[in-house]
């Protein structure tokens, strides 16, 4: 079984990019704190890159930020390359298959970002937007007649 649950912090933006078919990818690095410290006293963590397809990706994007915690499940995957010299290289990263924002967004910074050719690339976050299920605190008039039981 290969699943991989993290929670931590961004290091930076997700960069978006899309395959030349189209497909919407994103790229962001998680720092995870370590469960101890180390000989002075200090804790460390772990820079986990993590790499997220299609709408995922794309929602990420336009939501996280640097220094947002999120929370990230999915597969670790290893894959190689030739680079320039012709050596392999092998790279180990989480593909996401579910990332959830642990913190709701801060200032005016927190909504999408426009790329640089000026273009939005989603909606406006408002997780205060009014919520028609929400208890309002007035009585609910239902009559006995009403009740299925």
């Amino acid at each position: 079984m290969n699943r991989v649950i993290l929670i931590g912090r961004l290091t930076r933006d997700p960069d978006l990019r899309f395959t030349p078919a189209g497909v919407a990818v994103a790229q962001f690095t998680l720092a995870v704190d370590r469960p101890f410290s180390n000989q002075s006293g200090q804790r460390e963590a772990d820079f986990i890159p993590i790499v997220a397809w299609r709408q995922l990706g794309e929602t990420c994007a336009n939501y996280l930020r640097k220094g947002r915690l999120a929370a990230v499940e999915g597969r670790i995957q290893v894959r190689h390359y030739e680079n320039n010299e012709g050596r392999r290289v092998y790279v180990t990263e989480v593909v996401a298959d579910n990332v959830r924002f642990l913190e709701p967004p801060a200032g005016r910074d927190s909504g999408p970002r426009e790329d640089s050719a000026g273009y939005g690339r989603g909606h406006d976050y408002r997780p205060d937007s009014h919520d028609p299920f929400a208890d309002d605190g007035s009585p609910v008039d239902i009559s006995d007649d009403d009740l299925p039981f």
